[in-house]
């Protein structure tokens, strides 16, 4: 949205509460903006884990870059079709299944096996700069300073280009209202607070922050009874294959909606290895790294829950989601009995994608805006019913849309 505007000539300030600088592919890195307890690795009452990126670029720096389709009709029913956004997104980006080169032993191995028992197993798509792609490229999990994965950096990167002003380690905490109009943000800076005035404000902090720069504004109701798309993986030994240097997770998978869950082969770095496999209590497989595979387990859980006023996560697996997980999980062992794979067992389960906490229809209407004037939100916290995919592409599409709406109905106003 911030690069659609600046290229129109808007005034744009961009708020980012964490880091910016260059992407170095540093574990280091990651940890310091996704791994840090009560501030981007939150908790469940359940001890689930939830990460979210807080840097420049957001979790999409240390996503694993898949796309998966947009549930237009589900939006079109709140009255938002982003039909036209998204195929703008789709001659920009990156988006295509992997090349042949790029499908290693052990995803195709998987994919086989799949197949064998019937499963309509495909490669994803993913965004990829696939031509920057070399034999032997590790997979930027943790940011990739090759620059062919894409992030949600290369949008603030033309943005900045374009003319719009980013400002890093600026934490938003409340949106300033004047009678029933934004007119700006207040903000700590280098342990300063100080506001900043603007005619148009958007959150985009996700689905944990926004909320709760809403409810600091005044609109209490946000934060309730949202989704998180719980998870899981299914490992085993594999004795004739072995990942690669070049592995890229989510290579490819299915969904099967009715049954609410998808599946996809899951490669991850060395050190996420040791973290899964020590909390299965598998310790003796902690250095068969290179011989593991995994499944991921992934589904659409049911809306419940509530934040509380500090960002803790409050929210429990419905017993409806247990049993998805559990017949996504007999899926997943199957896949990899049928693959040769021995000492089948998986990892406790985890939580990603966050949203559903500043609702179309409930906290914003059609257009993302609050019931504030010129008060705008626009991340995965305004979906308005869960699907249990990674929602990148959508949100691209909503802030493309919330641009054009922004860009003709605001004229000279600067948007902060």
């Amino acid at each position: 949205m911030a690069r659609d505007l600046a290229r129109t000539g808007k005034r744009v300030l961009i708020l980012e509460w964490g880091p910016g600088g260059p992407i170095r592919g540093a574990f280091r890195d990651y940890v310091r903006q996704q791994l840090v307890p009560g501030k981007s690795l939150l908790l469940t009452p359940e001890r689930l884990g939830m990460v979210r990126g807080i840097t420049t670029g957001g979790s999409s720096l240390f996503f694993y870059a898949t796309c998966f389709p947009v549930p237009f009709e589900m939006l079109r029913a709140h009255g938002v079709d982003l039909r036209e956004a998204v195929e703008e997104a789709r001659r920009e980006l990156p988006i295509a299944p992997l090349k042949d080169e790029m499908m290693t032993p052990m995803a195709n191995r998987i994919m086989q096996s799949a197949r064998q028992l019937g499963l309509p197993w495909q490669r994803l798509d993913k965004f990829l700069y696939q031509d920057r792609w070399r034999p032997g490229l590790p997979f930027g999990y943790y940011g990739d300073p090759h620059g062919v994965k894409w992030s949600a950096r290369n949008y603030v990167e033309e943005a900045v280009a374009g003319g719009a002003t980013l400002w890093n380690g600026a934490r938003a905490i409340r949106v300033v209202v004047e009678g029933k109009q934004a007119t700006g943000v207040e903000l700590v800076m280098r342990g300063e607070r100080r506001v900043v005035s603007a005619p148009v404000i958007v959150v985009a902090a996700g689905g944990i922050g926004s909320p709760l720069v809403l409810r600091a504004s005044g609109i209490e109701e946000a934060g309730r009874d949202f989704f998180f798309d719980p998870l899981l993986t299914v490992c085993g030994t594999m004795r004739d294959v072995a990942l690669g240097p070049s592995e890229i997770p989510m290579s490819a998978g299915l969904l099967q909606r009715d049954e609410g869950y998808m599946l996809a082969d899951m490669a991850l770095p060395r050190g996420c290895h040791f973290l899964f496999t020590a909390q299965a209590g598998k310790l003796r497989r902690l250095f068969a790294f290179r011989s593991t595979a995994r499944i991921m387990v992934k589904v659409r859980d049911a809306l419940g829950g509530r934040l509380t006023d500090s960002g803790g996560v409050r929210k429990r697996l419905s017993t409806e989601d247990r049993d998805r997980l559990h017949r996504g999980e007999q899926s997943a062992r199957r896949i990899l009995a049928e693959a040769g794979a021995t000492d089948i067992y998986r990892t406790g389960f985890m939580a990603a994608h966050p949203g559903g906490t500043a609702k179309i229809g409930q906290v914003v209407d059609a257009n993302l805006e609050t019931r504030f004037r010129n008060l705008y939100v626009c991340d995965c916290s305004v979906i308005p019913e869960p699907w249990g995919l990674p929602p990148t592409l959508t949100l691209v599409g909503l802030g493309k849309r919330l641009a054009r709406h922004l860009s003709g109905g605001v004229a000279d106003k600067p948007v902060a």
